[in-house]
Order: structure tokens, then sequence, then C-alpha cells
């Protein structure tokens, strides 16, 4: 079952990504699917201050990872669009993050289908469609989940 979300804009996104970001707890892993420029960053930035994250948000393009952490939760925010292929996602250890046996916080991976032989069977996909410059569709399906 989808969850289909419109939004006129970019704060509307980031006030739907704050109220999911209230309503996950860890272990979790969160795979975020669309374009580029279609609103994944953004909403891992109202995500992120809905789970308590009060540190400001970037996009982890060119470290592949970033962590975040307050006096409770964890959160690591993964980037993969320079990801060249699932085997370097192993080879960097990037599994154990996927891992809901071990995980010990939430999970959120833009361009996740270059994760795909890795995310676990139990994780959201939230996918993201750019309707205009400002506009979004924002569909949240539990994988595995129910």
């Amino acid at each position: 079952m989808k969850l289909k979300i419109e939004t006129k804009n970019a704060n509307e996104t980031m006030a739907i990504a704050q109220k999911f970001g209230r309503s996950v707890f860890p272990p979790c892993v969160i795979s975020l699917v669309g374009d580029l420029g279609a609103g994944k960053t953004t909403f891992a930035k109202g995500f992120a201050l809905g789970f308590g994250i009060e540190e400001t948000i970037t996009s982890p393009t060119f470290t592949l990872l970033n962590e975040y952490q307050n006096k409770e939760k964890k959160l690591y925010h993964f980037d993969l669009y320079r990801l060249a292929d699932l085997e370097e996602a192993h080879s960097l250890g990037f599994e154990e993050y996927f891992d809901l046996t071990k995980l010990d916080g939430v999970v959120l991976v833009e361009w996740a289908s270059n994760a795909e032989g890795i995310l676990p069977a139990r994780h959201y996909q939230i996918n993201f469609v750019k309707k205009s410059d400002t506009e979004r569709l924002i569909e949240i399906e539990p994988k595995g989940l129910i």
C-alpha cells in the first residue's frame, strides 16, 4: 500500500518529511528514489529535523555517507549517486548499515537504486516525481513491512 502525497513547494516537502521523521524509530532503512532535483535531499533535511537532529543536513555526494547524532538517536545519510557498482558498496563495508539486526539508527539512502542488492527486504521506499519546478509527488511505500 502506497501513501501518495502531492506537495506544492519545498516547504511542504520538508513538512511531510518532518512528520515522517517523528514517526520512525531505529532500526530502519529508508530508500529515497527519484531523478536529480526531485526532492530527495530536501526530504532528508526535513526528516532529520523531525527525527531530532539539529545539525545542518547536507548531501554526502562526494563522501557517500554523513553521520548525525543527537543524545538518543543516530542518522546515517547516504548519497550513492557516485557509487560505481554494488561491489564498491560491499568493499566499503556499507552492508553493515543495512543489517537490521545490528543497525543502531536510521539510514536514509539517496540514489538507493545503486544499492538494491544490499538493501534489507524490510524498508521504506520513498519515490519522488517532479511534477513541475516546485511541485512533487511523494509516494511512501513499506517494503516487506506488512
